[in-house]
């Protein structure tokens, strides 16, 4: 598999690229700004992109992918309980002093369980509401790998005072959801360091 993150802007949100070597079918998740550099990893794979993931409707995270699916053609999927925070993308972009992004109903809604799929690569919805309604991971144990979004960091937790968010939600969708998993499981973080669940567990003191 093909995994490349790129921070991308002010925020420096985590963007995943999840490539096949063979098919060259791509997922793209969180592109949240900077498409071009997006773009030009996505030529240097020569990756063709099938899906476009968001794992909540934060402006950091979602602001990039009306432009992708425009140049791409590729379906943006998330969760649909994100929807008022879409009518809000205004007030958010106000947040950062920054224009207002074109951001669009999702295509298709990411319930808990739905199984994302291209050629040779797959993974399953985990929906962990908290920092926001909406807010899902995308876990791919074939690849022992967590997209967490904004729900879990290396050593600390999403914030929940921005609206839809919920502090006692937040600790439930991680212990309820993420802790279960495999120790050696990766978590990639919508912002800094990637992690582990076995480190989380046993050392943030947010979710102990």
């Amino acid at each position: 598999m093909i995994h490349e993150i790129l921070p991308v802007g002010a925020l420096q949100c985590n963007c995943s690229i999840l490539g096949d070597e063979a098919s060259h079918e791509a997922i793209v998740v969180d592109p949240g700004a900077e498409i071009p550099r997006i773009l030009a990893v996505l030529q240097r794979h020569s990756l063709t992109v099938k899906q476009i993931l968001i794992t909540h409707a934060h402006i950091d995270h979602i602001a990039g992918a009306a432009l992708l699916q425009a140049l791409s053609g590729a379906p943006v999927l998330y969760n649909a309980s994100d929807l008022p925070l879409v009518k809000m993308m205004g007030i958010q972009a106000g947040w950062l002093g920054v224009a207002t992004p074109e951001v669009h109903p999702p295509d298709d809604t990411l319930d808990d369980g739905k199984l994302i799929a291209i050629a040779n690569l797959s993974g399953s919805i985990l929906h962990t509401p908290g920092h926001t309604q909406g807010s899902v991971c995308l876990y791919l144990p074939a690849h022992n790998l967590l997209l967490a979004g904004d729900t879990l960091f290396a050593g600390s937790v999403g914030r929940t005072d921005l609206p839809g968010g919920d502090g006692p939600t937040l600790i439930r969708s991680i212990h309820n959801k993420l802790l279960p998993l495999p120790d050696d499981t990766v978590v990639i973080p919508g912002h800094g360091p990637k992690t582990t669940i076995g480190i989380e567990r046993n050392s943030n003191s947010f979710i102990i």
